[in-house]
């Protein structure tokens, strides 16, 4: 499925990038605190620092804007994961390095991957399934590397649990942001990092057999 096109009048592509970026997390802001449908367009150019006019020149809608921060978090996230699964092997070592990885990057974007849960239902039809197929992307990672434990014979698991596992970590890193009001008043990030690794691993690796 190919990204989905916003169109735009300004044919300079660094141009747009910036805007956009400004946009994006002018939005986020406004989103967190008043939803998508009450955040206006006007309110959003404000934010992000430039008229009404000129976001007009880089979207041709609200819901443009909606995709564009749900692209954005989402190819934040998968780069930065990517930045830590280049590893020598596959051990559960390393497994549990990538996830704790990815639990700090979510700790990092909290506010982002709140608004995305919480407004992603407003996407158009056309943008949606784009947008969940990053996620499948980004699940398909962990997957990766659980079946190269499996092949590694760190793991044994087959082919359903793999893809639950998957997700499931997946699933587990955004709970810190979506959950935070009562999981950080509790745990610290390493805490709750320490406890979802035994919950997550404790019943598949070879030694626990």
């Amino acid at each position: 499925m190919s990204k989905r096109e916003v169109l735009t009048s300004i044919k300079d592509e660094r141009l747009i990038e910036e805007r956009r970026t400004q946009m994006v997390k002018g939005a986020v802001s406004l989103f967190k605190e008043k939803g998508f449908h009450r955040t206006t367009t006007r309110e959003i150019a404000k934010s992000s620092g430039f008229s009404i006019g000129t976001l007009y020149e880089y979207i041709q809608s609200k819901e443009d804007v909606l995709y564009l921060v749900c692209d954005s978090i989402y190819e934040e996230v998968r780069e930065r994961l990517e930045e830590e699964m280049h590893l020598e092997g596959y051990t559960v070592q390393c497994l549990e390095k990538a996830i704790t990885h990815y639990f700090k990057v979510i700790n990092e974007l909290q506010d982002e991957v709140l608004v995305m849960y919480q407004e992603a239902k407003s996407l158009s039809k056309d943008a949606l399934p784009y947008v969940l197929k990053k996620e499948l992307e980004m699940v398909g990672m962990f997957e990766a590397l659980i079946r190269g434990c499996i092949q590694s014979e760190q793991f044994l698991l087959d082919d359903k649990e793999i893809k639950l596992l998957s997700h499931h970590i997946f699933v587990q890193g955004q709970m810190w942001a979506f959950r935070r009001w009562w999981l950080q008043q509790h745990y610290t990030l390493e805490e709750y990092t320490n406890i979802q690794l035994k919950f997550l691993l404790k019943d598949f690796s070879v030694q626990s057999v």
